[in-house]
């Protein structure tokens, strides 16, 4: 989990806090407060007229300034005054509303919580103003009031997050005493985008006594380099954020560093592309420093040595270090945030934790090393961090087991050394981490067995993450009564052996919202009291790859859930009805029998993904389908539905996948499938459907996969396939009525890798253009659309194995095509399978037919074809399977194509002679 986003906040909010607390220790008329003070005084008459008028510009939807009534304006909310001379000195209109971690929870209350409209300069009339707070707002694109400069006596300034837009005036810069400004520009508002920018920040120098500035999100791309310039003028600056500012230029050195009383400065998220300059070594007061995704570059920097009183140091995401892990982080004896992650670090980190151990103390609290390229085995050493409570190490080389001292790190709370490549044991000490909270072990190769000891002092685990190669062996050899201290809130175990039976352990565990059990060996029934106790909470269900069996609790409430999947296991019964939100359902690969709920569309109605293929359903296909607009893919393949598919399709906008093969489907493909602009994947194959292609197809432009195999559907081949289908990789239309001529057309298909027109009744010549199948010719892209395939035939393993055997492939098989095979086809380098049999195809077959170096499987067997066998298809190296037979073909077999021993595939040329046929050659007989 990162962190570093979330820590910056808080830090920056904290930070912001000790400020107020410094300014009302030192200035009496500073209260943050609300309601204390002002209790004999009243305000001057002339700054409550202001305050009336500036009330009057503003929208205020929530009743927030509804106080402002009465005489006495030192009374009314967010107003303070001086106890002594009745002036207003604090204007806090900060939007009230809570945050939740970080964010907004109910996004229409908070808009109607913000005060908007317009700033009037009445404000002005407020001379003594010393504090000013609007943040939290949406004033929707406003420009910040120039007349704010006027304010001689301000200290602070808060206007972040409320939607500010346009120039930040320089007038700002007057502002000689104010120590805290916060011009943060993102917003949690949605009703609009607004851009706030300034083209230089010469402005800055005004502001001698500046402690904290925070401009992060402010489009700063035309400042250049005179941005540090201005920033260096400011002596007493302690914290600087221009996170996210665009900004390009970082000069590499500076004359002097005036800003050295600096301790945190944030610079993340822009575009550097530099090394780190020299001038920020100087700033050796700072405690926190954030360099994310900065492209920073070259070997990491020894100088950051001279950095001894930094805490936090975050330079994840830059990419372009390079190098090894430096020893010298051992001469940072505060250091206690270490995000060195997604950069080009190498080599192995003992010489790094070699220079942790010389601390006596060390005070490393989070140590992110992750995504680097770093390798070795985890050394014992990792016991010298003895405070580290985070310990990110995913995404590199590593190998081997977990270290045995990795249970002296009493304080860990977070582990993460997924995407390794671990290939050892877990320690008996893991089970001594009583704080670990947190545990990510994924993809990595673990073996070995998993006792109590492992387990039985983690009382704080709440989320643990364990897959392993399934062809490693982690076995869980815990008594099946065994009772744990934890109490797990999500669990994800793949391909490691946990059952036959679900162990107490898992049943006790009742806080459970995630629950990940992928091929860990249970063939157990499903302990029932346990699974509805989670029913009402549970957010992730996966249960898929085991044998479990019998069936599964029927007529569930399951709000929350949103992903099941119970595929390839052995559950039985009819389907079960759950009452759910759930966007994704896998049930394929099971006993489920009965009918599909004909109110499918009620029960489930944020259904996106609904996969029940290979079960042993019955009935038809629910109208109601239609009813779910979210719907993007439905698999029923290989059932016993039957009846018509319905014919109402026409809401489903993101729509793009069905796959009802191997059913008995009958009736006519619906028309309505053409309301679908989105679909992508229609797979209808072995039904009983009939009648023609409806033309409202034309209108799914998108499509990438039509396969119509095994129907009854008739009538030829309409131009608009060829026309409107420019994504099309994959027409399969074999085992029809098809008829007709095959439409040049066809060859527009320029991303088609698999064409199957076989088992029909097209006549007439195969088109010569045939050889502008670009798709067929580079072979590219053919990936990309299997992936997609996969998606749709999800667990259908087999199906997609047929399905890739036939990519860059051509079967015109079965038909009455005539004329002779197209010398353009061997343009076609990328093709793999060629098959025009039973045809009435006559004339040679071309001696170029060697220039189809990937062909693997070549069928031209029971046409009319004569002449010789050229030699260049002895040449084929990748030819595996080749049928030649009942033809004229005539002359000696090549030699080359003796391996092809079986008579079969020459058998029916009278005229053809030579191993491995019995008649010889006649020149063989003058031997």
């Amino acid at each position: 989990m990162d962190t570093s986003g979330s820590f910056n906040s808080i830090t920056r909010l904290f930070f912001h806090f000790l400020l107020i607390i410094c300014f009302s220790s030192h200035l009496e008329t500073i209260k943050l407060c609300l309601g204390d003070g002002n209790l004999n005084v009243k305000c001057i008459e002339t700054e409550r007229e202001a305050l009336l008028v500036f009330k009057q510009g503003l929208t205020d939807p929530s009743g927030r300034l509804s106080s402002w009534k009465g005489e006495d304006c030192c009374k009314w909310n967010g107003i303070k005054c001086n106890n002594s001379t009745g002036h207003v000195t604090n204007l806090n209109l900060r939007n009230p509303y809570p945050l939740i971690n970080g964010g907004v929870g109910d996004q229409a209350a908070y808009e109607s919580s913000c005060l908007g409209g317009k700033i009037t300069p009445a404000l002005l009339h407020l001379q003594y103003l010393s504090y000013l707070d609007m943040s939290f707002n949406d004033f929707r694109g406003a420009q910040i009031p120039e007349f704010f400069g006027g304010f001689k006596d301000l200290r602070y300034l808060n206007l972040s997050f409320s939607s500010f837009g346009g120039d930040i005036p320089s007038q700002l810069g007057n502002l000689s005493l104010l120590h805290y400004i916060d011009l943060y520009a993102d917003s949690y508002s949605n009703t609009g985008s607004w851009e706030l920018r300034a083209d230089n920040l010469h402005w800055l120098s005004g502001l001698s006594s500046l402690k904290y500035l925070d401009m992060g999100y402010v489009k700063l791309k035309g400042v250049g380099t005179d941005w540090l310039e201005a920033v260096n003028m400011l002596p007493s600056l302690v914290e600087l954020n221009l996170h996210y500012c665009e900004l390009q230029g970082l000069p590499q050195s500076l004359p002097s560093v005036n800003f050295t009383s600096l301790s945190v400065l944030d610079l993340s998220d822009n575009s550097f592309n530099s090394a780190i300059p020299q001038w920020l070594y100087n700033l050796t007061s700072l405690t926190r420093l954030y360099l994310v995704w900065n492209f920073f570059n070259g070997p990491f920097p020894s100088e950051f040595a001279r950095l001894k009183s930094l805490e936090v140091l975050d330079l994840s995401n830059n990419l372009d270090f390079g190098g090894q892990i430096p020893r010298f982080f051992g001469n940072f004896s505060k250091l206690k945030f270490l995000d060195l992650s997604a950069n080009s670090l190498t080599g192995e980190v003992n010489e790094f934790l070699g220079g942790l151990e010389e601390i006596p103390n060390n005070s490393l609290v989070s140590l992110d090393l992750s995504s680097n390229s770093l390798s070795g085995e985890l050394p014992e050493s990792l016991e010298a961090l003895k405070n580290l409570q985070k310990l990110e190490l995913s995404g590199n080389s590593f190998w081997g087991s977990i270290p045995k001292s990795i249970g002296k790190l009493s304080s860990l709370k977070e582990l993460d050394l997924s995407y390794n490549n671990m290939n050892g044991t877990i320690p008996d000490s893991f089970g001594q981490l009583s704080k670990l909270v947190d545990v990510n072990l994924i993809a990595n190769s673990w073996e070995g067995i998993l006792t109590e000891t492992h387990l039985m002092n983690l009382k704080s685990l709440e989320d643990i993450r364990l897959v392993t190669d399934p062809a490693r062996s982690l076995v869980f050899n815990v008594s099946q009564k065994w009772v744990p201290p934890f109490r797990l809130k999500s669990i994800q175990l793949e391909n490691c052996l946990v059952g036959p039976f679900f162990p107490v352990w898992l049943q006790v565990q009742y806080e459970l919202t995630s629950v990940t059990l992928r091929n860990v060996g249970i063939t157990d029934t499903i302990p029932t009291e346990w699974f509805l106790k989670l029913s009402s909470q549970i957010t992730w269900l996966v249960l898929s790859n085991n044998q479990i069996k019998g069936k599964f609790p029927n007529q569930l409430k399951s709000p929350n859930l949103r992903h099941i999947d119970l595929s390839s296991n052995r559950f039985e019964g009819p389907f079960p009805i759950w009452s759910t939100n759930a966007s994704e359902i896998y049930l394929q690969d099971n006993l489920f029998s009965g009918s599909i709920p004909e109110n499918i569309g009620g029960l489930m109605p944020r259904l996106e993904k609904l996969h029940l293929s290979s079960n042993h359903l019955t009935g038809t296909i629910p109208s109601s389908f239609c009813d779910l607009k979210g719907l993007q893919v439905i698999s029923l393949r290989s059932n016993q539905l039957s009846g018509e598919l319905p014919n109402c399709w026409s809401h489903q906008l993101m729509f793009w996948a069905i796959d009802v093969s191997n059913n008995s489907l009958t009736g006519s493909i619906p028309s309505s499938f053409g309301s679908l602009s989105s679909l992508s994947v229609l797979l209808l194959s072995n039904n009983n459907l009939s009648g023609e292609i409806p033309s409202s197809l034309k209108n799914c432009s998108g499509l990438t996969s039509i396969d119509l195999r095994g129907n009854k559907v008739s009538g030829s081949l309409s131009s608009w396939i060829g026309e409107r289908f420019a994504s099309l990789f994959m027409l399969q239309l074999s085992s029809n009525s098809f008829n007709g001529p095959i439409l040049q057309q066809l060859c527009n298909l320029q991303n088609l890798h698999i064409l199957d027109l076989s088992e029909n009744k097209f006549s007439g010549a195969i088109p010569k253009c045939i050889g502008n199948l670009t798709g067929m010719v580079n072979g590219k892209n053919s990936e990309v659309f299997l992936q997609l395939l996969m998606v749709a035939l999800k667990g259908k393993t087999f199906e997609y194995s047929r399905i890739s055997a036939a990519v860059n492939g051509i079967d015109l098989s079965g038909n009455n095509l005539t004329g002779g095979i197209p010398d353009e086809l061997i343009n076609l380098h990328a093709l793999r399978v060629l098959n025009l049999s039973r045809n009435q195809l006559s004339g040679k077959i071309t001696e170029k037919i060697g220039e189809l170096q990937d062909l693997e499987s070549l069928d031209l067997s029971h046409n009319h074809l004569s002449g010789p066998i050229p030699q260049s298809l002895a040449s084929l190296n990748s030819l595996v399977q080749l049928n030649l037979s009942y033809n004229n073909l005539e002359g000696k077999i090549p030699e080359g194509l003796q391996k092809f021993n079986d008579p079969s595939v020459f058998v029916g040329n009278p005229s053809l002679c030579g191993v491995p046929l019995p008649n010889k050659c006649p020149e063989d007989h003058r031997f």
